[in-house]
Parts: structure tokens; C-alpha cells; sequence
């Protein structure tokens, strides 16, 4: 898969230009961007207004949601000599592979409501959507054929083949193919592709809630107002407790922040936190100590408090780590970010060189600013979460107390059985996988029967087959790729001259006949050297070809009977060599000389026994007759026995 280099661009401050591997990039181009009659700042403007649109769009899929890390966001990204302007972001989504696939669901959506842009989507894995349907893919898919050629639009997947962008295109030449329509038809995926992401996806919106768990904790004040008022913060506090190091583990010793001068005199209070159910089972699964300022746990005899107070202790110890790490880094940068958004807009030529103080440079200011405005307040849990430092102090200088969180009517927490008994599900899903699999084996084995005929079923089985396969499958061309599989099975005749064969034996025992009895005596002049053969050769009567047979004959069967190679093999007869009461020795080696070996026969025998060792695991026997395009019953060994 050639390499995505995700831009890392933004006007926005505090965003990550280092993305970790569990990233899921992605990026919108519209199609207005390939009109040359629209001024630069028209693009521009229009560009805002479609960021905006979109955020809208999305609100009531993404105002609920609870991210692994940081939530979904856009930022719009200038345009370069490979890539034209977009809408580009990148999510992290850490241990909860359904962020990712949230994302492919809303970036879906803003597919079939925005119809007229196109949409690229990818991981640290590559075209992961291309890897969840790969049975359905066509034969010439693979990781380096599909750079840049794999995008959504219109609500469908569209894999660009080559016949209509030979080489290997770049984005710019990908939108602009699919934003001209050409070839529309010719780039949609297939339909089973089609299907299986829609499968993928079925299960959205209505999963955004299935993945929340809500439960009871007790922690100290100043933590239960941050979640009261910031409860999408609770990712950063998992974040904070889960990636925990030796440094950030300091700081959780002394809870300068959220216990302060109280310490461990600090009052709990009871307070509901809504997290996914990634984050539950990452503070779940790590057992933690509380620190010596920490105010004291119920008894373990209390099993229900406890429980509420051990998950609170760490909660409150992931915030205080994140926000003394935050705030040590700092991560929430200089300057405001209107400062930025007004540099890169400077940057990027959007006030075409106006001076400051004319009517059209305020004119693009204050579109600049209405715009700032929407997106700041559609995105600001993004930037809230970017740089968390500021929000969480002004929450805790607000004036309130442990009584304003008590006497509460709290809701029960949620069953945590899921956490435990998580087979069903794993079995369910690997079962789905199964049944995918098996369907895909039967459509290649029922084209293969179309291509073959019927000599490939199991009831017209013709044991033929693997001898004639074999023989062409020898016969092809073999390289570091693998061999080369006789698709037609039709067969071409070995080029082998077997007089020349034998004149070249039998000079070869000749000479070594007579360096075994004469090996002080010098070659004459006359004689041919070990690689000349001299045309009188050629002239060889009968009666000496046919002493030189034999004679080759009884040095072969000299060779093998020491050995027990020759039972092994099945005469023509039928019969393997088999010694019988009252039958004398010379007789049985004269049969065993004058009855040829079935090759054939020997070698679909041996193919059986392989296969019928395997029993109906994969292994040689079938890897090979699958490679010949043949494919045995399952029955075939118990009816030959």
C-alpha cells in the first residue's frame, strides 16, 4: 500500500502533528473546486460554508457520542500540486474500534446528504474498508494496485480502475475523474462489496447508545463538578489513568489540584458517569492503589461501595495526571485561536493582498469572523478536549459544594455483565465471518465447475483429471511469484529425443566400462574426447543396442534390490509386488522385472492417501489440487476405501 501522508495543517491550535498508529484519516473534497470560473476567495467562502453545513449535519449523530480520545472534527486544509482543498481530519480511536467505524458511518451520511463531493478514508492499516469486504473484491484489487483510486461518493464505494486512470494516480486526479462524472458507473464497487459495508454499518445510529455505559461513582467534589459540567472530559481522565507512566504517576501522589489543602479530609460524593464501554472496561481491568492523600475507601465487606469508590478514586487520579501533564506541556498553546484562524488565513491568500482598513478586507474580515463563530461553537468539545487546562479551572472556581450533590435521586448503574461474558458476542461475530467464508469457497467452487465441466463434481468425479493436471501443471513456468497454474488444462507435448537420450547412455557406460578395465591405457589419437561423439556412432546395429539395454537394465534393477522402493508401487495389473507362500524367489523377481509400473495409477494413489491423511484439513494434497483447479468430494477417501 503506498503511503498516506495525512496533512497536518490546521488553523486551529493545539492539534497533534505527530498522529500514533491506531489513527484513522480522512478528508472531503467538493467538487467546486475544479471550477476555474470561481475566484480563489469565492472557493474559499464556499469552502467555510460547506465545513459549516456539514458540522450542522452531523450534530445530532455526534452530540451524544462519547470518543476514546478526541472527537470528530474537520479542518479546512488549502489546496497543493497533488491534492485539491478539502476538509480533512484524523481520529484517534485508540482500543475502541467503533470510533473508527463511527466515523465511516457519519462520513457515509455527509456522503448522500452532500452528494457532489468525494471522500477518502483510510488507517495505519490502509484501505481498511477494502480489508472488511475482501471476498466481494475483483481479482486485480490488492495493496498496490488501489493508492489514491479508493473513495466514497454519493452514499457507495468507488474503487477507480485502471482502464480509467492508467499509473498510479494522485488524489488530484482521482476527485477530479470522479467529480466530472465520467466513468461513474465503471468505479462502483461491486455489489457485494456494497453489502458488506452496508452490513457494516447497520448498525448505526443505534449502536451510539448499545456502546454507553452509565454507573455510579463516589469521588471528591471538585471532580464531580467537572463531570456535572464537562461530562465529555471523562475521556481525558481514562486517558489519563490507562497511559499512566512513572512521571504522571507523581502527580496522582499528591492531588494538588482536585484534593488540594484537604487531602484525604476531602468529602466523596455520589455522582452518575456516562463513559463507552472501552473506558469502563479499561478502568476496570488495572488494579490501582489509592495515594496516601487520598481520602479513605468504604470497607471491601461493603461491596457495592466499594465498587463506586475504587472507580471514582480512579477517575480523580486520571484527571489529576492529565491535567498536571496537560498543563506542564502546554498544550493550551499562546495566543488565541481567532489569532491563528487570522494568520492562516493570511497565509493561504485569502485577503488577495487587500490592506487592512479597506472595504473589501472588511468584508472578508467579517465573513472570516461569522464563520470563526459556527465553527468554534459546532467544534467546541474538540478544542475543549485539545486544550482542557483553562475549561477545568474555570469549573472549579465556580461556588459549589458537596451539599448541591447530595440527596440526589440517582439511577442504578448499568449491568456489567457484557464485561465478563463477552463470548456469545465474539462467537457470533466469528460465526458471521464463517458464514462469509463458505460462501465465498462455494461461488469459486461453483465457478470453477462452469470453467471445468463437470469432471470437477462430486458425482461425476473422474479420477483422470489428476493425472492429466499434474502433467500440465509440471510443464509450466515456475519463478520466485510461485507457479504458474494450468488454467485450461490443455495439455502440450514434451519435447524429449529419446534415441539421443540413449546414444548418450550408452557412450557414457562404454567409457565407463573401459576405465574400469583398462585404466593405464592412453586414448588414441583417434578417439573422441568425453563431449564429441563421432558420426559412426550413428551406425550401431541392433544386436549391440540391444546387449547395451540389458545390460543397463540389470545395472538399474541391481541398484534397487537392496531396497523396498519397488513395493511401494502398483503394477499394471493392479497388484503390488507381494511375496507368496510357495512361490520361489526367481519367479517373483521375474515378475516384478516384466511387469511395468502404472504411473498414473501410482500417482492419483498417492494423491488420495495425502488427501485422505488430511482429513478435510487444509494441507499439500488439496493446496495442490486446488492450484490444478480441482477439487476432490468429501467423500472421495471413505468410498475408496
Amino acid at each position: 500500500m503506498a503511503e498516506h501522508h495525512p496533512s497536518t495543517t490546521s488553523i486551529f491550535p493545539g492539534k497533534s502533528s505527530v498522529p500514533s498508529n491506531d489513527t484513522v484519516f480522512f478528508s472531503i473534497y467538493p467538487d467546486f473546486a475544479f471550477n476555474l470560473y470561481i475566484i480563489p476567495t469565492t472557493r474559499t467562502n464556499q469552502l467555510h460554508f460547506l465545513h459549516t453545513e456539514i458540522l450542522r449535519f452531523l450534530s445530532p449523530y455526534t452530540s451524544s457520542y462519547i470518543y476514546q480520545h478526541h472527537p470528530f472534527s474537520l479542518t479546512p486544509t488549502p489546496s497543493t500540486p497533488t491534492t485539491p482543498p478539502s476538509l480533512s481530519g484524523h481520529l484517534r480511536y485508540g482500543d475502541n474500534i467503533d470510533d473508527e467505524w463511527f466515523v465511516v458511518f457519519l462520513l457515509f451520511q455527509i456522503s448522500h446528504k452532500f452528494p457532489d463531493v468525494s471522500i477518502q478514508v483510510y488507517d495505519s492499516d490502509g484501505e481498511f474498508l477494502l480489508i472488511e469486504s475482501a471476498y466481494h473484491l475483483p481479482k486485480w484489487v490488492n495493496p498496490d494496485s488501489v493508492p489514491n483510486r479508493v473513495f466514497i461518493r454519493g452514499g457507495l464505494l468507488h474503487i477507480i480502475p485502471n482502464s480509467l486512470l492508467p499509473g498510479t494516480p494522485s488524489v488530484f486526479d482521482s476527485v477530479r475523474l470522479l467529480s466530472s462524472g465520467v466513468g461513474s458507473e465503471q468505479s462502483r464497487a461491486p455489489e457485494g462489496v456494497q453489502k458488506q459495508l452496508e452490513s457494516r454499518l447497520r448498525e448505526y445510529p443505534g449502536r451510539i447508545e448499545k456502546n454507553v455505559h452509565k454507573v455510579r461513582v463516589r469521588v471528591p467534589v471538585s471532580v464531580a463538578k467537572v463531570l456535572k459540567h464537562e461530562g465529555c472530559l471523562i475521556s481525558l481522565a481514562v486517558e489519563g489513568f490507562y497511559d499512566r507512566d512513572i512521571d504522571t504517576m507523581k502527580y496522582a501522589g499528591k492531588m494538588e489540584r482536585f484534593l488540594g489543602e484537604r487531602g484525604s479530609a476531602e468529602e466523596l460524593v455520589r455522582v452518575v458517569v456516562r463513559m463507552s464501554r472501552a473506558m469502563y472496561a479499561q478502568l476496570m481491568q488495572q488494579t490501582f492503589t489509592a495515594p496516601k492523600c487520598y481520602p479513605a475507601l468504604p470497607p471491601r465487606s461493603d461491596v457495592e461501595g466499594y465498587k463506586e469508590a475504587e472507580l471514582g478514586m480512579k477517575i480523580a487520579c486520571g484527571f489529576e495526571m492529565i491535567y498536571q501533564l496537560k498543563k506542564r506541556q502546554c498544550m493550551e498553546g499562546k495566543g488565541s485561536s481567532w489569532d491563528a484562524f487570522m494568520q492562516s488565513l493570511e497565509r493561504n491568500g485569502h485577503f488577495e493582498g487587500l490592506l487592512p482598513g479597506s472595504y473589501l478586507y472588511k468584508r472578508l474580515k467579517l465573513n472570516a469572523e461569522l464563520y470563526y463563530k459556527d465553527s468554534s461553537l459546532l467544534e467546541r468539545e474538540s478544542a475543549m478536549l485539545s486544550a482542557p487546562v483553562q475549561r477545568i479551572d474555570e469549573i472549579l472556581a465556580l461556588p459549589e459544594s458537596a451539599d448541591d450533590f447530595k440527596d440526589q435521586e440517582l439511577p442504578p448503574s448499568d449491568d456489567d455483565s457484557w464485561l465478563y461474558g463477552g463470548e456469545d458476542e465474539l462467537n457470533a461475530v466469528l460465526q458471521e465471518r464463517q458464514k462469509e467464508m463458505e460462501l465465498y469457497n462455494s461461488k469459486k467452487k461453483q465457478k470453477s465447475k462452469e470453467q471445468d465441466g463437470p469432471s470437477n463434481g462430486s458425482d461425476n468425479f473422474d479420477l483422470k483429471d489428476i493425472s492429466k493436471s499434474m502433467q500440465a501443471f509440471v510443464t509450466k513456468v515456475a519463478s520466485y511469484e510461485g507457479a504458474e497454474v494450468p488454467e485450461d488444462r490443455n495439455l502440450k507435448g514434451v519435447d524429449f529425443d529419446v534415441d539421443l537420450f540413449m546414444k548418450d547412455m550408452e557412450s557414457f557406460v562404454r567409457r565407463q566400462g573401459n576405465e574400469d578395465t583398462g585404466r593405464d591405457v592412453d586414448i588414441g589419437e583417434g578417439s573422441s574426447s568425453d563431449m564429441e561423439f563421432d558420426e559412426s556412432e550413428d551406425e550401431i546395429g541392433d544386436e549391440e543396442g540391444a546387449a547395451f539395454m540389458h545390460s543397463y537394465s540389470d545395472a538399474l534393477n541391481e541398484e534397487l534390490k537392496g531396497t523396498t522402493l519397488s513395493n511401494t508401487f502398483v503394477r499394471a495389473n493392479g497388484e503390488s509386488v507381494k511375496k507368496d507362500e510357495g512361490t520361489s524367489t526367481a519367479t517373483e523377481s521375474m515378475e516384478e522385472e516384466f511387469t511395468p509400473v502404472d504411473v498414473d495409477f501410482n500417482l492419483v494413489k498417492n494423491f488420495l492417501d495425502s488427501f485422505s491423511s488430511q482429513d478435510g484439513l487444509p494441507g499439500p494434497a488439496s493446496n495442490l489440487l486446488g492450484l490444478m483447479g480441482l477439487q476432490l468430494p468429501p467423500d472421495a477417501p471413505s468410498k475408496r476405501k
